[in-house]
């Protein structure tokens, strides 16, 4: 179960020095436009993933004038930092040094709605599988960050190849290629089981505020694989590779595999490309509330964050969204503007102004 206790953020964009104790429940933080509400959602996430949600560029988090940023939380009694400069990263334990961001993920798992994200249901296919590899890490999470190292590094070694026109090791690596697909393929597809279990279980429950009675959603995962290519065979997705070898060496990469999977979603049989902004915003809520529910039934309960909640979201939605995260107890952070009452519980919530950078209790 993970909780913040204490949060501490060091020189994150324009958070100076800001120290925090939260509510273990609902914690929202008001500010105008541009006075830090972002950064601080922004910052937490940076404590659990080692990165932004927001940009790439390390540049663009440190401020100029400064060297790094650090940020420190106590999580169910452990300490956890993070320490980033402009040419080194450090993560720290209980004040000892680990070299990998998966027991950092582990100890502080986190699910984040925000309009820079974006919404699943008629995202990206990169956003796709960034959720849907989210919620896999966290079901089988030892061997699956293993696989999907060893299938990056394979893919990256197979496309110098196929851009060198080197032919001599790519049998080699191919065989290797199709044995990763099927581990990650198989792991992706047992998960998306379990969430289409879940939400058949769920649909006349904790979720019916978002689903009506007589709504049919679901949604499959198209592999990365021509329909002919048993996804879950090494021996036919190796075949396929050997047969299409010429093919591969003229696009100079290769086109298929879990790189390329997406997830298709439907409502009532119409495509999620043909259902409307706010259909597509509701059911990727009912995919991410499955997402976080699955994760407590598997005793891990993250801590989630929501971004400028009222841009994106109607009053009902947000209600669904809060009732259901504080009934399965999980710590919750959410930005807005504050113009308009939100519908949370005063008992459980604690409220936040920030201005210019620094917050203040109310």
């Amino acid at each position: 179960m993970a909780i913040i206790e204490k949060l501490h953020v060091l020189k994150f964009r324009n958070l100076t020095d800001q120290y925090l104790l939260p509510n273990n429940n609902i914690n929202l933080i008001i500010g105008q436009n541009g006075q830090g509400k972002t950064n601080f959602i922004e910052s937490i996430y940076y404590l659990g993933h080692s990165r932004s949600f927001k940009t790439k560029n390390l540049k663009d988090i440190i401020p100029f004038d400064e060297q790094q940023i650090k940020i420190t939380a106590l999580v169910d009694k452990q300490k956890v930092s993070i320490i980033k400069s402009r040419d080194k990263s450090q993560i720290l334990i209980d004040e000892e040094k680990i070299s990998s961001n998966s027991l950092l993920s582990q100890i502080l798992p986190i699910q984040i709605i925000s309009p820079d994200r974006g919404f699943v249901v008629g995202g990206s296919p990169k956003l796709k599988r960034s959720y849907l590899d989210w919620g896999v890490f966290h079901n089988k999470s030892n061997e699956t960050l293993t696989a999907y190292k060893t299938y990056k590094k394979t893919l990256k070694n197979i496309n110098t190849l196929l851009t060198s026109g080197n032919k001599g090791e790519l049998d080699e690596w191919f065989t290797q290629f199709a044995s990763l697909s099927v581990d990650i393929t198989k792991g992706r597809m047992d998960y998306v089981e379990q969430l289409k279990t879940l939400l058949n279980d769920q649909s006349k429950g904790r979720l019916n505020s978002l689903i009506k009675a007589n709504d049919n959603f679901t949604f499959h995962i198209q592999t990365g694989w021509p329909k002919e290519v048993d996804p879950l065979s090494q021996v036919k997705i190796l075949e396929y590779l050997l047969k299409n070898k010429t093919n591969f060496f003229k696009t100079k990469y290769l086109s298929y595999g879990p790189h390329r999977a997406n997830i298709e979603y439907l409502l009532n049989k119409r495509n999620e490309s043909f259902l409307s902004r706010g259909e597509q915003k509701k059911m990727s809520i009912v995919f991410w509330m499955l997402q976080v529910l699955i994760l407590v039934q598997n005793k891990t309960k993250p801590i989630v964050l929501i971004d400028d909640v009222s841009s994106e979201l109607d009053q009902s939605k947000i209600k669904s969204i809060i009732d259901y995260l504080t009934e399965i107890n999980i710590q919750i952070f959410i930005s807005d503007i504050g113009n308009i009452d939100l519908p949370l519980d005063p008992k459980k919530t604690t409220i936040f102004e920030i201005k210019k950078g620094v917050l203040k209790g109310l």
